[in-house]
């Protein structure tokens, strides 16, 4: 019956976001929402290392500055088709994750959390000074749209918006794979204990940087969808606010579910968009309103539903 409930639940979600451009004939939504689905695909990647894996990687926002500057870089300087770049987008993520992580990986806990957070700071002032390769402070100009599929082409905010969805699908699809296979359960140890994991007979070192190239690889996607989507790249995507939000996103949603960061990630934009009118004074809104969701759903939405639910059953079976 969970199981069936489950699928209807999301089913429920796939149908309101397919039918939700033909709800509205702003464009100005589709777009936030299009940018929500792309931020909500990085931030199942952070989701994998740090909610399923228990590390918690503060460089993911320039993970995915990588992503969007490999993409920018081969179609504007290189003339790359486009799906080709898009393709490398992952694999660079992928190759510079790898590096990374074998580093930093060593270290446990907040040790690995600075780190990761210099590191995100580096890629920033890389892509900043670095002007022969990332253009500096100009930024990459000129990106193009995704290329078209056959019939089908993307020039459209609206094609954009269903493209996206379709990647974040696929992305949110694959996770689930991911985190209820054997391998996920290997990151779930390592979450809950490094002794007891390697008493369990898993290495340790392999599976974190596993788990650290697969959610930088959606970090690098999310990357290239986004540098297609706003055809401009500056260096402030490499900015450690990004990462930031999509912690918080993680915090609000339920950090360690799968449906958790995508509620959290699509929630998050909104009502950022809907304390605009108050400009530098939003944050006295936003910030004692996530304060409040701490205090009181520490596991956030979808954990603490998940946790009532599990209560509900237990109390069930002892009733019996």
């Amino acid at each position: 019956m969970n199981a069936l409930q489950g699928k209807t639940g999301w089913a429920l979600l796939l149908a309101l976001a397919i039918a939700f451009p033909l709800l509205t004939t702003n464009s100005y939504y589709l777009t936030v929402m299009t940018l929500a689905f792309i931020y909500a695909i990085a931030t199942l990647g952070l989701n994998l290392i740090t909610g399923y894996t228990g590390q918690l990687n503060l460089a993911h926002g320039g993970f995915m500055a990588i992503g969007a500057y490999t993409l920018g870089i081969l179609t504007v300087d290189h003339q790359m088709p486009f799906w080709a770049a898009f393709v490398l987008s992952g694999v660079v993520c992928m190759i510079v994750g790898y590096v990374v992580g074998v580093v930093s990986l060593r270290l446990k806990g907040h040790y690995f959390s600075i780190f990761t957070l210099c590191i995100g700071y580096i890629i920033y002032l890389l892509i900043e000074k670095w002007e022969s390769l990332t253009h500096g402070t100009v930024g990459l100009i000129g990106i193009p749209v995704p290329a078209a599929i056959g019939p089908v082409t993307f020039d459209s905010v609206q094609a954009q918006y269903y493209l996206v969805l379709f990647f974040l699908v696929i992305g949110a699809f694959l996770m689930h794979r991911i985190v209820s296979s054997l391998l996920g359960r290997s990151f779930m140890a390592v979450r809950n204990s490094d002794a007891l994991a390697e008493a369990l007979g898993i290495d340790l070192m392999r599976t974190k940087v596993l788990s650290f190239v697969l959610s930088v690889a959606y970090a690098g996607f999310a990357g290239a969808l986004y540098a297609g989507h706003v055809r401009f790249l500056g260096p402030d995507i490499a900015r450690t606010d990004l990462t930031f939000d999509m912690v918080m996103a993680m915090l609000v949603g339920g950090i360690g579910t799968l449906l958790g960061p995508l509620l959290g990630a699509l929630l998050v934009p909104w009502v950022t968009q809907t304390l605009q009118f108050l400009q530098d004074y939003r944050m006295l809104v936003f910030g004692p309103v996530l304060i409040l969701l701490i205090i009181f759903l520490p596991d956030g939405i979808v954990g603490s539903y998940l946790k009532r639910q599990a209560r509900r059953a237990a109390a069930a079976r002892r009733g019996q």
